[in-house]
């Protein structure tokens, strides 16, 4: 059997220590989504993310997304205290079903989270499962099935590499405020 191209490639170990990550996620579809949020959790506290700095916040389902990540990165930033986010993990699982409610769900939430990113200088990874079957689900949550992987483990490294190189972006730049 082949292997797969797929997947992030040579993984590099970041030092998470002093980052502070948010997990922005939906209920619908909840045990997929919770082994998810524990796959990124757990590599969160692996790469040195201290668990006091892992904020989880939830929305109903995956289309209010990236009006979370977006109110909680801009809340952070308000703070007098100085609680900004380093990244901002969005999970979601979308499960086709017989109408045209998958897409149009699907390219609103890709699109916002885009934007949220792009608007605020904070890096959002992209944890949105868009599937065809619930099967694809299990699997991709690493709950079920001969190829299962949960994909949550690499959106906590994904978070802190970005985390890191955001920082030193910052540092190398001179602060957060030069970005607008």
């Amino acid at each position: 059997m082949a292997s797969s191209i797929k997947g992030p490639g040579a993984v590099q170990s970041y030092n998470g220590a002093g980052l502070r990550i948010a997990i922005v996620h939906a209920r619908w579809n909840d045990r997929l989504i919770d082994s998810l949020i524990a796959g990124a959790k757990g590599q969160l506290l692996e790469a040195g993310v201290k668990e006091e700095d892992i904020v989880l916040e939830s929305v109903p389902g995956s289309y209010e997304l990236p009006s979370a990540a977006q109110r909680i990165i801009h809340t952070a930033q308000d703070s007098e205290n100085n609680t900004a986010f380093d990244a901002v993990i969005a999970i979601g699982a979308l499960i086709k079903g017989e109408t045209m409610h998958f897409e149009y769900i699907s390219a609103a939430v890709s699109q916002g989270l885009m934007r949220v990113q792009l608007d605020t200088h904070v890096p959002v990874i992209f944890g949105l499962l868009t599937l065809l079957t619930e099967q694809q689900g299990l699997e991709r949550a690493g709950l079920a099935g001969a190829r299962r992987h949960n994909y949550g483990e690499d959106w906590g490294r994904a978070a802190v590499e970005l985390g890191v190189k955001n920082r030193e972006d910052w540092v190398a730049g001179g602060c957060r405020s030069a970005l607008g």
